[in-house]
């Protein structure tokens, strides 16, 4: 079991899928966790979970686009729990009418751009001092397979996104390795979370996916939280600056599609 006994860790989009698989594990694993959620009823109800499995947690509701909503959350987060130590940066989204770049709405890709990418750097531009301030930690920004290679279906302003995360978490990693502070972009394949079993509801399009994944399934959203997991706490203490994929295989096959 990795020990996060002592530490803050705060979660962006931690009322469903990953997020909240990674907040249950992270309690679990002795860390008071602080749920970061636009959806006060989601974000509640992690919260309910861990407390009664007898965790610590505490909630906060802000749109992790807005900044003066996450100024606040990271201050609120120091303010009850006396630091933070551990930050997911792991909110997104992938809307309707995210396609390719000639029929992409600007309003749709600048939503995507907004949430998915912006949200990670105003969770970094407070988050660092915060953590710097406690004796350092662990950065874990969600991007995804897509941040290294074409999807199979067009979906340009969310794998533009998800490759600034990459990117950034980069130059994140190299700047403050020497403060104590690591930071890794976590790259999963595809998950099984409500989002994503809507977007394949159609057969045609769920066997066009699959074909591309060696284990021939989707990831369950507890298995990508181990990763988030080991990336969180001091076993990977020498890790830094990298792109963690967690994708049963995709970005190491080429499988012709059916």
């Amino acid at each position: 079991m990795h020990s996060l006994d002592g530490k803050t860790a705060f979660i962006t989009g931690s009322g469903s899928g990953i997020g909240r698989e990674s907040a249950f594990l992270m309690a679990k694993s002795g860390a008071q966790v602080v749920v970061c959620e636009r959806d006060e009823e989601a974000g509640r109800g992690t919260v309910d979970t861990i407390v009664d499995e007898g965790g610590t947690a505490s909630l906060v509701v802000a749109d992790v686009s807005d900044d003066a909503q996450m100024a606040e959350a990271v201050e609120a987060t120091c303010r009850r729990h006396g630091g933070l130590h551990i930050l997911f940066n792991n909110a997104g989204i992938f809307p309707d009418g995210d396609g390719s770049p000639v029929e992409t709405p600007l309003d749709i890709w600048q939503w995507v751009i907004d949430v998915n990418l912006k949200g990670v750097f105003l969770g970094c531009k407070y988050g660092i001092p915060a953590m710097l301030e406690s004796g350092g930690g662990s950065i874990i920004n969600t991007a995804s397979f897509v941040a290294v290679m074409g999807a199979a279906t067009s979906q340009i302003a969310y794998t533009a996104s998800k490759g600034g995360v990459l990117a950034m978490t980069r130059e994140i990693a190299v700047e403050y390795a020497r403060q104590g502070i690591r930071a890794n972009a976590l790259c999963p394949g595809p998950v099984r979370t409500p989002l994503l079993e809507e977007f394949l509801s159609d057969p045609a399009v769920k066997a066009r996916r699959l074909v591309h994944i060696p284990m021939g399934r989707l990831a369950e959203a507890e298995e990508i939280a181990n990763a988030v997991l080991f990336l969180a706490s001091d076993t990977s203490s020498y890790v830094t600056g990298t792109t963690f994929l967690v994708d049963g295989g995709i970005t190491a096959s080429y499988v012709t599609p059916e």
